[in-house]
C-alpha cells in the first residue's frame, strides 16, 4: 500500500513536469500522425490488403498499436537522466518501495498514452477510418492497446536504469524500430516472405495491432497462422510475460544502482 502511495506521489511529479514543459508529449504525438498520414496517403495506394478492405481501415489499428511502442525512449532517458544526476539517489534514501519511482513514471506515461489514443482515434475517424463493432469489444481494444504499452514502459524503465545517458535512448530505438516494422502493424505479414511472414506473426506487436483491428471490425489482413483464431488471446498474453519479466528486473536495477 505504501509503495503504492508513494508511486502515486511520483506520478504527481513527472505530470507537473510535463504541465511545465509540455513539449516532449506533444512530438510523440505529432510523430505519430505524421506516420500515420506518410502510410495512410503516400504509401497506402501501393498496399494491398490480403482477404480485401480498405487499406486506411486497415492501418489505424497498426498505427495505434505502433504508437504504444513509441515514445519508450523518453521514459529510458528519462530514468537514466535521475539516475545520472543523482535524483534518483535521493528517491533511494527515503522509506520507499523499490519501484515506487517507476510506478510513478509508468502512471504519468500511461495518463499521456491515454490522451494520445484519443486523439489518434479522434483523427482517424475524421479522415475515413470507421469503427465496425459494438462498445464493449472497442473498449477492449483500447484495453489492449494500454496493456501493450504498460509493458513496453518497464522494457524502457529496465533499459534507463542499465544504461545511463544517450545510451539508454539508443538502446531502446535498436529494440523499438525493428520491432515495431516487423510486425503486422503496417503489412500482412501474409504480403512477406514465409520466414519474415512467421517472425512478424509472433511479435507482440503484430498480436495487438491484430487483436485491435479484430475488436474494431477491420479487416485483418489474415487467412491463417496463430493470429488468425487467437489474436486476442495473444495480446493479453505477450504483455503478461513481458510485465513479468521486465518488471521485477527494472526493480533489482533500481535497487542495485550506485551513486
Amino acid at each position: 500500500m505504501m509503495t503504492l502511495r508513494a508511486g502515486w506521489i511520483m506520478t504527481q511529479r513527472e505530470l507537473a513536469h510535463w504541465a511545465r514543459q509540455p513539449w516532449t508529449p506533444i512530438f510523440g504525438l505529432l510523430f505519430s500522425i505524421m506516420l500515420l498520414l506518410v502510410f495512410g496517403f503516400l504509401f497506402g495506394g501501393a498496399i494491398t490488403v490480403p482477404g480485401g478492405g480498405d487499406y486506411i481501415t486497415f492501418l489505424l489499428p497498426g498505427m495505434l498499436a505502433l504508437s504504444m511502442m513509441f515514445g519508450v525512449e523518453s521514459t529510458a532517458t528519462a530514468m537514466a537522466n535521475d539516475a545520472r544526476k543523482g535524483i534518483t539517489d535521493r528517491f533511494r534514501s527515503m522509506p520507499i518501495g523499490s519501484s515506487s519511482v517507476a510506478l510513478g513514471r509508468v502512471g504519468a506515461d500511461m495518463a499521456n498514452s491515454a490522451v494520445e489514443l484519443f486523439v489518434l482515434i479522434l483523427g482517424g475517424l475524421l479522415i475515413g477510418w470507421r469503427i465496425s463493432s459494438d462498445p464493449p469489444s472497442v473498449a477492449l481494444a483500447v484495453v489492449l492497446l494500454l496493456w501493450l504499452r504498460f509493458a513496453m514502459l518497464w522494457i524502457g524503465i529496465f533499459v534507463g536504469l542499465s544504461f545511463r545517458g544517450d545510451g539508454a535512448t539508443m538502446a531502446v530505438q535498436v529494440l523499438v524500430w525493428p520491432i515495431g516494422f516487423l510486425s503486422t502493424a503496417i503489412v500482412s505479414a501474409e504480403t512477406m516472405p514465409g520466414w519474415l511472414g512467421a517472425i512478424a506473426a509472433w511479435n507482440p506487436l503484430s498480436a495487438t495491432a491484430s487483436a485491435a483491428r479484430e475488436l474494431f471490425g477491420n479487416p485483418t489482413g489474415i487467412t491463417s497462422g496463430p493470429l488468425a483464431d487467437g489474436a486476442v488471446w495473444l495480446a493479453l498474453a505477450w504483455p503478461l510475460v513481458l510485465t513479468a519479466v521486465f518488471l521485477p528486473l527494472s526493480a533489482r536495477a533500481y535497487r542495485r544502482l550506485r551513486a
